[in-house]
């Protein structure tokens, strides 16, 4: 299995969930999208096949969101996906697709029903939260 992070290397989760991520050995590719940028039908399948709209992929927090208007509820998923595509922070992240599917790894424990084998070693969230104990059990 293969997975796919779209990762902001800035975010604590973020990189708590790819930190998982190579712990467990799992094949994978990080994709840094405030590199690479998002293009619409990007977003369009990944929020599909995540089962979330963009209003909820809105990074509302540490983002320009406020700045931009984007957080008045009547702001159209148009004007959302525009935003977002003008300024990838606004993404909410990490997102993960998976032969098990795609989902917004936030909390980072997310991504533990994501992978095939889990890391046999403790995994600590950005919190200091014990997320996998010493003996590789989840708790």
């Amino acid at each position: 299995m293969m997975l796919v992070i779209h990762h902001n290397p800035a975010c604590g989760t973020s990189r708590n969930v790819l930190a998982i991520i190579e712990a467990s050995n799992e094949p994978h590719v990080v994709i840094e999208y405030l590199v690479t940028g998002w293009t619409k039908p990007q977003l369009l399948g990944l929020f599909a096949a995540a089962n979330i709209t963009p209003r909820q992929a809105l990074r509302t927090t540490k983002s320009p969101a406020d700045e931009l208007g984007l957080l008045d509820a009547q702001v159209s998923d148009e004007k959302l996906l525009d935003a977002m595509i003008a300024h990838p922070v606004l993404v909410n992240r990490p997102i993960v697709c998976s032969t098990k599917g795609v989902k917004l790894c936030r909390p980072s424990e997310t991504i533990l029903g994501m992978l095939e084998d889990l890391p046999d070693f403790p995994i600590v969230k950005e919190d200091g939260t014990v997320i996998i104990d010493k003996n590789g059990k989840t708790l």
